[in-house]
Formats: structure tokens, C-alpha cells, sequence
């Protein structure tokens, strides 16, 4: 190629006949420049690129590989990890003196770590422990309370916000106090206005559940859902993830709500509220169009408190080191081989049984039922 150059045709040309591309000409042209041809080194370079000017020299990187082995075998503390290595360089007064963090970076290299990197798997689907949810057949809202604000001058603020999860339709309502007949009330307008969901997932609250001192307490929201035919979802106390949407929600209303603005009164902070919601639900129209359809509201509908109970209530647990799960105030043994797993458990009243499921994050799909057991539906009176 140099030579074809050196007789007067073009690179391009040259690049062409030889089939490289033209920038191999350009180099080899270049390396050959102003020297006979049969005394041009013709070799390539060495791979990997040069070595940088500020790098740790080499003999500094092949102490740190013997001391670590030195360490290893001698030391008194058998500590051989940077900063016991640093430590070492420090007392032979070696210069230059590594950091630890480059002393970690020159194990790394040499394959000298013993410790195996975190494997990260992907995350599992949206609502993946709830089937219907997961196959995008089926929309679940979330619902949650924002307690422990104050509006200077003693006023309590205590927000219900919700989330659905598909739809990403966000609602607030703001109140100094709530109570469970003041919920259902607000989930009622809401859900006549938007909409019944397939799923509606909360907390523990005692608003949302019932009370915790009875056993097989179904409270004023739970029996709203039943009548609904609203599959009540409780999440698992104290797990990250399951109520990941809504408190994300949480979090961006009292970062653009309430830290935002000055608050007067309710009045003012319902406003500043009323004005960020309609803003969200106008950004997230899309995502609502595209979501799984809500069912329409019954006409002509009344909540009967006295109604008897049917439907279905799941709750998502993690079993204790014996294979137990707590709900309703009772103690169920699941499988003694499920210890400290997760699990669905759906009540179904109308049959009267629960059916347990297991759950994992690492293989969603899978979630085969583990044992049925018969369960008393409760009728007796509801209390105020």
C-alpha cells in the first residue's frame, strides 16, 4: 500500500484496491514517512492502549499483590484488605503511597478480590403478585394516608392520597382528622366519578381494615369493597415495594404541595392541592387511555353495613421462621418449609376458605398454592 502511495496514486484509490478502509492507509502512510521501505518497523503496536501518565507504576502494583499475599499468611490479624495494605506501604514508607480505594482498584485488576460482586436481576413486573394485574387485565389503585403536618397556628393536616397503578390517576383529599365513615364517603364520590378498579390496595390502617384487638374484624371500608365487588388488597407491614406508587405519590405532594407554598388554613392548602392534581391527571391522560378498564359505578347503590359478607380480601404476608402468617388476629401455618417467604393469602368468604399462594420477587410467574384451609365467615352484627 506505502508503495503504491510512493507512485503517485491516491490513498483513496490505494484503500479501495487493497480493500481497508482508508484510515489504514493514512497510518501505515504515515509510520512509513520519509524511510526506505525496508527499514520501516512494520510491526503492529501493543494492545490496550498506552499507559496513563498519573497511573500507579508498576512495581508499586506488584508490592501491592505480594503484601497482600505476605498478610494473607503472616499477619497477625490476618487482614489482607486495602486498607490493611495501605497501612503496610504507610510503615515501609513507600512512595508513592496509594489511596485504598486505588489499592482496591489494583486487586480488582489483578483478579485478587475474593468477595463476589452483587448480582442485580431484573425487577419483576408492575403489581406482579396479583396475576390479573400483572397480565395488564386488571387496574389496581393504592391508597394511603399522609399524617403529622401542621399548618402554622396549630391546624392538623392529615391527606388521603390515592394512585392507580396503570392509569397513574392520582387523587388527594385533605381533612384536619379521618375516620373510616369519612373514607368510604370520599372512596364513594371518587369511584362514582372515576370508576370502579379491579383491586384497591391499602395499609394496615385501622381505617382501612377494621379493628385490630378482635379476630376477623372486617371494617366499613373493607365491607364497601366487598359490595363493590372491589378485590381488597392489604400489603405486608413493613416491606418495601408493594406500596412503592402511592408513596412515591407521597412524597411528590409534599414536595410540590406542601413544602412549596405558604398555607393559611385548609382552604389554602386545598387549593394549591386541587391545582397540582388536575395538572397531574392532565399530564397522565395517555397512560389512562391506555389503562385497564374500571367498571361503572351501580346506579341506585347504598351501602348496607349489615349486609352479609361476600367476596374476596387478599393479604400479602411474609410467614415467621416456623411457616406462620398473622392476619384477621389469628395465626395460620402455611408450610414449615416457606419460612420468612412471602405470601397471598385470598380469603374467599363466599366459599368460606383461604387459599395460600407463594410468592417471588425472582420468578413472579410462579406462584403455586400451597394449601387451602376452611375459614368461618363472620356473621355477626357490624358495630359502630
Amino acid at each position: 500500500m506505502v508503495a503504491a502511495v510512493r507512485q503517485g496514486k491516491s490513498m483513496r484509490s490505494v484503500a479501495r484496491q487493497f480493500r481497508v478502509s482508508l484510515r489504514t492507509v493514512q497510518v501505515w502512510v504515515d509510520r512509513a514517512q520519509g524511510q526506505r521501505l525496508d527499514r520501516v518497523d512494520w510491526s503492529d503496536n501493543p494492545r490496550g492502549g498506552r499507559r496513563e501518565a498519573g497511573s500507579t507504576p508498576t512495581r508499586i502494583e506488584d508490592l501491592v499483590v505480594r503484601l497482600r499475599k505476605e498478610l494473607r499468611e503472616s499477619s497477625p490479624l490476618g487482614d489482607c484488605g486495602a486498607k490493611a495494605i495501605r497501612e503496610e506501604l504507610e510503615r515501609r514508607r513507600i512512595e508513592p503511597l496509594p489511596s485504598s480505594r486505588t489499592i482496591g482498584r489494583i486487586l480488582q485488576r489483578r483478579g485478587l478480590l475474593d468477595g463476589r460482586k452483587r448480582v442485580r436481576r431484573p425487577p419483576p413486573p408492575p403489581g406482579w403478585y396479583l396475576p390479573r394485574v400483572a397480565a395488564r387485565k386488571a387496574e389496581l389503585e393504592s391508597f394511603d394516608f399522609v399524617e403529622g403536618l401542621v399548618i402554622r397556628g396549630g391546624t392538623d393536616v392529615m391527606v388521603l392520597n390515592g394512585m392507580s397503578l396503570y392509569g397513574g390517576l392520582c387523587s388527594s383529599w385533605i381533612e384536619s382528622s379521618w375516620t373510616a365513615k369519612q373514607t368510604v364517603q370520599t372512596l364513594v364520590a371518587h369511584w362514582r366519578e372515576q370508576g370502579v378498579p379491579a383491586y384497591a390496595q391499602f395499609d394496615n390502617d385501622t381505617i382501612f381494615q377494621g379493628a385490630h384487638q378482635w379476630p376477623d374484624s372486617f371494617g366499613r371500608v373493607t365491607r364497601l369493597c366487598l359490595q363493590l365487588g372491589v378485590i381488597q388488597v392489604f400489603a405486608p407491614p413493613r416491606e418495601v415495594g408493594f406500596q412503592a406508587a402511592i408513596e412515591s405519590y407521597n412524597g411528590r405532594w409534599q414536595a410540590k404541595v406542601w413544602a412549596r407554598f405558604q398555607h393559611d388554613n385548609l382552604t389554602t392548602l386545598r387549593g394549591y392541592s386541587d391545582r397540582f392534581v388536575n395538572a397531574a391527571r392532565q399530564r397522565s391522560r395517555a397512560r389512562r387511555d391506555a389503562a385497564p378498564d374500571r367498571k361503572p359505578f351501580p346506579e341506585d347503590w347504598n351501602l348496607d353495613l349489615q349486609k352479609p359478607l361476600e367476596g374476596t380480601v387478599i393479604f400479602l404476608r411474609r410467614t415467621n421462621n416456623l411457616g406462620v402468617a398473622e392476619m384477621l388476629g389469628q395465626s395460620f401455618t402455611v408450610d414449615p418449609s416457606w419460612p420468612n417467604r412471602l405470601i397471598r393469602a385470598e380469603v374467599d368468604l363466599t366459599r368460606g376458605q383461604i387459599r395460600f399462594y407463594r410468592l417471588r420477587r425472582r420468578e413472579p410467574k410462579q406462584q403455586p398454592l400451597i394449601k387451602t384451609v376452611p375459614y368461618q365467615t363472620p356473621k355477626k352484627r357490624f358495630h359502630e
